[in-house]
């Protein structure tokens, strides 16, 4: 069960760092656009938990922990190299 949540949140990363990527490809976009690129890969991220993990109460904890994860990374290195 731990492995699954392990991979879960691993491949959860890859797919938040590509919304970085599709954020910073439509970077002259207003609000509303943004927001619906996040919604779309939050569902995403949580349909391919919910894949491997089974358990709604799980998913939603890797899910949220993984988006944690990536804004604390994405401000740290956003801190080192600017």
């Amino acid at each position: 069960m731990l492995l699954k949540n392990y991979v879960a949140a691993l491949i959860q990363i890859m797919i938040w760092s590509a919304f970085h990527l599709a954020q910073w490809l439509s970077g002259k976009d207003h609000l509303i656009p943004k927001i619906i690129i996040f919604a779309v890969f939050f569902y995403l991220a949580y349909l391919v938990a919910k894949k491997i993990v089974g358990s709604n109460k799980a998913t939603l904890f890797i899910t949220f922990f993984s988006l944690c994860t990536y804004v604390s990374l994405q401000m740290t290195l956003q801190l080192i190299f600017q």
